[in-house]
């Protein structure tokens, strides 16, 4: 589970690395243009904070990876960011609208991939969590 525990770590790494692009890529720029400056700047201000729990998640499993799977706190831990993927997991199939990314082949792309990574990621910390 170690291997698995720094996999998911890198890949958490990227991923908050990714959030960099976000405004750009999504062009919030024009986006936002007609929100007002407080639901702009919580947008923004969210997404950075998003970005850096998970460069954390990341961190603490690749610079800790025996400690969480063989201390309570880590087992602890690990059941914190399994119900945190999960409940992510849960949110891809029915928060977001299959108007996003049916029939459209890029969207669907993303959507499978990540829709696989959030599971791995429930798998890995649900079996690290000893539950």
């Amino acid at each position: 589970m170690e291997l698995h525990l720094k996999i998911t770590g890198y890949i958490l790494v990227l991923l908050s690395i990714i959030h960099i692009f976000f405004p750009g890529y999504f062009n919030w720029k024009k986006e936002f243009a007609v929100v007002s400056l407080l639901s702009r700047q919580i947008m923004y201000v969210h997404t950075f904070f998003i970005a850096l729990v998970v460069l954390l998640m990341g961190l603490c499993c690749i610079s800790a990876a025996e400690d969480i799977l063989q201390t309570r706190l880590g087992h602890l831990l690990a059941l914190g960011c399994f119900i945190f993927w999960a409940i992510r997991l849960l949110f891809q199939f029915f928060v977001y609208s299959p108007l996003l990314w049916r029939g459209k082949r890029f969207e669907t792309i993303v959507h499978v991939l990540f829709s696989f990574l959030w599971g791995y990621f429930s798998v890995v910390f649900f079996l690290v969590s000893g539950i």
